[in-house]
């Protein structure tokens, strides 16, 4: 009896020295937990204390074994994080490599000046305390609970308006470790960007945007971000827009900043469909009004005005569609589109065209009314009925008399025949053309008013033509 209960009391002498020895590296772990934030990659000799003592303990020590492993592990994490000064010594900056393979974009704004773009972004580094003996040098895959134990690189979109992350039916989240402690980590990002447009060329336009990647703690001592695969880190599927086409993706750096540059072109077949070729076409019938008789007033008025009223439509009816909600490709800046210059100027050459017949119109009123005032109008003519009727006189209702062409003479003498007429040569020093003044040209073009018309045929489609040619080399 007295044999046992020795050997009780000694065993129980030891176990309560074991449990004090556990107890005081319990305490000793957490107040380890009270450290200041600093980035880390090592382990510290704490840490590496910890595990070597719990190797050396026997394993029936039961639940209070598994308790200070949890806690060795909680301290562990804890430092990865936290750093003590009096234990490490700052690592150097972590290279961090970056691809990434764009899904889809899936809307462009003009409106909001934004885009929206859904991406797979990688991210590779190496971390050798997740470093693992493997027979076969197979690598390990796990889902995003393992993401929030380890540390992982805290890249963001600058500029980004609205990003999420895909959680259906599981976060879209892999991890990936490797035997020699390389990272890959996944992650299947939608993010809404802003792109500052310029719509001075709109619709003929060329738009560059980026999405911008950069670590948000993190500057370039701690953390480097690279592009993992030079210009081939960036690979693209298949993208139709319905707007745009992409010219081409891009992958650039600067600093510690990475861009995803890519450049839109607008498709224009549907602007030439809905504005250009319809302006077009106004313009050129309003032209049809220079080969209509200039008298017939109702038919030349009522061809300008609805030229006129039709580029009114085309040019607002665009603020028509957005003001009653109808879905419509407008774009609302206070500068001036290529569009408006195009619309504006067609719209001048209309209205033109409705002012040249105006001055037709007058100029043959006035031609007529000196006529008539000169006697040249019978007294059986109705100036006022034939006014009423299209708003002119009429010349086949007018007895003109042709003016005889006056030969210049050196005697007065009105019996001296014209065969008589003596050769008469201009002196020496002398103008054979005296230019016209401004009145008389005035005077000639009221005298011959369809003169303006026929130079309208010419000068009107010329004009036009130039116009549309300096447009198209400018803006395309």
């Amino acid at each position: 009896m007295k044999i046992t209960t020795a050997w009780k009391e000694d065993i129980s002498e030891q176990s309560d020295q074991k449990l004090a020895d556990q107890n005081s590296f319990v305490n000793f772990i957490v107040n380890q937990l009270e450290l200041d934030l600093l980035p880390t990659f090592i382990y510290s000799k704490f840490v590496d204390d910890c595990f070597r003592w719990l190797e050396k303990q026997p394993k029936n020590i039961g639940s209070l074994r598994c308790q200070i492993a949890d806690l060795c592990c909680v301290s562990a994490e804890r430092l990865r994080r936290y750093d003590s000064r009096e234990c490490f010594q700052r690592p150097a900056a972590i290279p961090v490599g970056i691809d990434v393979q764009v899904e889809s974009i899936d809307s462009i704004s003009e409106v909001n000046m934004d885009f929206t773009m859904t991406l797979y972004l990688r991210h590779y580094w190496k971390d050798e305390r997740l470093a693992f003996p493997s027979r076969n040098n197979q690598s390990r895959t796990f889902d995003s609970r393992l993401v929030k134990k380890i540390w992982v690189p805290d890249v963001f979109f600058v500029h980004s308006k609205r990003s999420f992350i895909h959680d259906t039916t599981m976060e879209n989240i892999m991890l990936r470790v490797y035997p020699d402690g390389n990272i890959l980590y996944s992650v299947r990002v939608t993010v809404t960007a802003l792109c500052s447009m310029d719509f001075s060329s709109f619709p003929l336009d060329t738009q560059n945007c980026s999405l911008e990647l950069e670590s948000y703690a993190y500057n370039e001592n701690d953390l480097m971000l690279y592009w993992k695969n030079g210009n081939d880190s960036l690979r693209t599927d298949e993208i139709v827009l319905s707007q745009f086409f992409i010219e081409h993706f891009q992958a650039s750096s600067w600093y510690n900043r990475l861009f995803i540059n890519f450049i839109l072109r607008r498709h224009i077949f549907f602007f030439m469909l809905q504005t250009y070729f319809p302006t077009m076409l106004m313009v050129v019938l309003s032209w049809v009004s220079f080969w209509i008789d200039r008298r017939a007033v109702p038919a030349r008025v009522s061809l300008g005005m609805t030229t006129v009223l039709t580029m009114s439509t085309i040019i607002t009816g665009r603020v028509l569609l957005h003001a009653s909600g109808i879905s419509c490709v407008c774009v609302w800046v206070s500068y001036v589109k290529a569009v408006d210059i195009y619309l504006w100027t067609s719209f001048l050459f209309v209205f033109l065209s409705v002012i040249e017949y105006a001055a037709v119109n007058y100029c043959t009123t006035l031609e007529e009314m000196r006529k008539m005032k000169r006697g040249k109008i019978p007294s059986t003519f109705n100036a006022s009925q034939a006014m009423a009727f299209d708003g002119c006189f009429h010349d086949d209702d007018i007895e003109l008399t042709p003016f005889s062409r006056l030969a210049p003479t050196l005697t007065s003498d009105p019996l001296t025949m014209p065969t008589q007429t003596p050769d008469i040569r201009p002196m020496e020093g002398t103008r054979l053309r005296r230019q016209r003044s401004v009145r008389e040209n005035v005077d000639l073009l009221v005298s011959n008013s369809y003169m303006i018309d026929s130079y309208s045929r010419l000068a009107f489609p010329l004009s036009y033509l130039l116009f549309n040619t300096i447009y198209w080399s400018l803006y395309s």
